[in-house]
């Protein structure tokens, strides 16, 4: 067995256990928020251009605004932070890093005053260009039908980049898959 190959098989359960573990996360802080009455959890997500907004950047992508709007996160949130992880968990780290910070960051300088932004859907949107065109960046045959795949399959999500439906964070979509670009480009490592 290669080493490559060595490596990946080792990064399968750390990978799982991480991606099982941040949508436990989620589903946990939703319970507390349901749980705690006269306050909402929420209030702490992003809120553009003011210097409490920007504690939203951090801990807006664990904020759900309810049931439906954490399940509609879950299993895309499952599927590709483990894809993301298990190549290479310091780097599919990294990744999901720089996706964190830059659709939190461009969310709070560019959507609307007096809004507030919530939920992993940043997140996802990162994680899904990543995988996208990480193969491209790193001239890499598997990620590159992996990242044509995931397409195929889950690019129609994108379109949520666009403005249009309202209660929709387009900010933090556009801004999500922006950071996943950036995060291809900057862990590309030619194979």
């Amino acid at each position: 067995m290669s080493t490559s190959t060595s490596t990946r098989t080792s990064t399968w359960p750390t990978a799982a256990v991480a991606s099982i573990g941040f949508v436990a996360l989620l589903w946990i802080v939703e319970i507390a928020d349901q749980l705690t009455p006269g306050a909402t959890l929420d209030d702490n997500g992003i809120r553009p251009r003011t210097d409490e907004g920007l504690v939203g950047v951090l801990l807006a992508p664990l904020l759900h605004g309810g049931w439906p709007h954490l399940v509609s996160n879950s299993g895309l949130a499952l599927l590709l932070f483990f894809l993301v992880l298990v190549g290479d968990v310091r780097r599919g780290l990294l990744a999901s890093g720089i996706v964190w910070i830059v659709a939190g960051l461009g969310t709070w300088l560019i959507a609307g005053a007096g809004t507030s932004h919530i939920g992993a859907s940043g997140l996802v949107f990162g994680w899904l260009t990543y995988l996208v065109l990480r193969g491209f960046f790193a001239r890499r045959p598997g990620q590159i039908v992996l990242g044509i795949v995931l397409f195929l399959m889950y690019g129609s999500i994108l379109w949520g980049v666009l403005p249009g439906q309202p209660g929709i964070s387009w900010q933090g979509h556009l801004f999500g898959a922006v950071g996943g670009v950036l995060a291809a480009r900057v862990t590309a490592r030619p194979g």
